[in-house]
């Protein structure tokens, strides 16, 4: 392994997105990532979404670099084997419910004690800590409670989740950020390791912009808008003559001028109680009709290469297909050609972000159940006789 985490280690006891997902940004950027999984079955993501052969090909994309060790952790030789993982390794990620690791005997202070210098990433629904610690909570939760579904949708339909799993997700970037700065502060000599508490309500919350004082201050609740940008205008998705939709943001001064221009409209260019956002935010749905009323009369083609042309910032809605087929990801390596167990070829999402000296890298997909449990705890000074021990007393597979 290389990159700039080279000699991190790391330990992942979690299972499906949070806490899977932030110790896979790991594993590309160069850490040893040594994931720890139940024996004979593993960890659910196996068995999610499309399968290849009988194994999920998010779980190929979604544990990429990591070694597979199956630990019992209802065994007391199997906790003893992440003990003296934890010994010397540099981060733990894991996102079991509050006190499960404290049940097993493996919680923070335990391996605190053994490591000073280990960080503990804890991704939960709702922290370590208040009244709601102990309720079970996944990533559609998080969005939920953290502000981002109430906002998600059209204005008179029901609220939306966004197609993927944003709430783990971005809870496996706060938690990847608060590693980092935790593994930091103790490798400048700074201080010893820490918990870095992630909540997915949280973590949704974060990005929730100013809706809190927003209501504070004014009493505004925002709302559900489908495609436009509540307060900034014009900022939409429009239909064009085809059938087709563009997202036009000309929600910048000059850009404002420049759209209202190609659309021929000079009035509205022109109008002083629209030079600014604030008068032109009260004449959103004005805008919009003007703006319809020119895509509306081309396609969408045309439409992407008039405002490219005037610099007027547009896409269309991507599907996974157009995303295949785009030139740009490709010429930026965001799809990589993989190898699957059997020799089939498939596509993969690429590494972000880039790095222009020790970019990220993929050395191998995920790995299969056990794969590595040999090699690992050989490394932590079992002899071939004792793995075969804890193999026979179902401590490790």
């Amino acid at each position: 392994m290389s990159g700039p985490l080279q000699g991190i280690k790391v330990i992942e006891i979690g299972t499906l997105i949070a806490a899977p997902f932030a110790a896979r940004m790991l594993a590309e950027f160069g850490a040893e990532v040594i994931k720890i999984e139940a024996p004979k079955t593993g960890d659910p993501l196996r068995k999610w979404r499309k399968l290849h052969e009988g194994t999920s090909l998010w779980w190929y994309l979604q544990s990429r670099n990591k070694k597979s060790v199956c630990v019992n952790l209802k065994s007391p030789d199997g906790i003893d084997v992440v003990k003296k993982l934890a010994a010397d390794a540099d981060i733990v990620i894991e996102n079991l419910r509050p006190g499960a690791l404290e049940k097993l005997g493996i919680g923070w202070d335990v391996l605190h004690a053994i490591n000073p210098k280990l960080t503990m990433v804890r991704i939960s629904g709702y922290g370590q800590s208040g009244p709601y610690r102990d309720r079970p909570g996944f990533g559609a939760i998080g969005e939920a409670m953290g502000g981002i579904r109430y906002t998600t949708g059209d204005e008179e339909g029901l609220p939306a989740r966004v197609g993927v799993s944003l709430g783990d997700s971005l809870a496996s970037l706060h938690g990847v950020i608060g590693a980092l700065m935790s593994v930091l502060r103790v490798k400048t000599g700074q201080g010893e390791g820490q918990v870095v508490d992630v909540s997915l309500v949280e973590s949704v919350f974060n990005l929730m912009e100013s809706l809190v004082p927003e209501y504070d201050l004014l009493g505004h609740v925002r709302e559900r808008s489908g495609g436009a940008l509540p307060g900034i205008a014009p900022s939409n998705t429009y239909r064009t003559e085809d059938g087709g939709f563009v997202v036009i943001a000309g929600n910048s001064d000059p850009i404002y001028k420049r759209l209202m221009h190609v659309i021929g409209r000079a009035d509205l260019a022109d109008d002083p109680a629209l030079a600014h956002n604030d008068g032109r935010a009260l004449q959103s749905a004005m805008l919009d009709e003007a703006i319809t009323a020119w895509t509306s009369h081309h396609s969408i083609d045309d439409v992407l290469a008039i405002l490219e042309r005037e610099e007027v910032p547009s896409g269309r809605i991507y599907s996974v297909a157009d995303i295949v087929a785009d030139p740009h990801y490709q010429a930026r390596e965001m799809l990589l050609n993989a190898s699957l167990p059997g020799g089939a070829s498939v596509k993969m999402p690429g590494i972000v972000p880039k790095l222009s000296d020790t970019p990220g890298e993929v050395h191998w997909q995920g790995p299969t159940l056990g794969e590595h449990t040999s090699d690992v705890l050989a490394s932590l000074g079992f002899d071939a006789t004792d793995v075969e021990r804890l193999r026979a007393e179902g401590a490790v597979q």
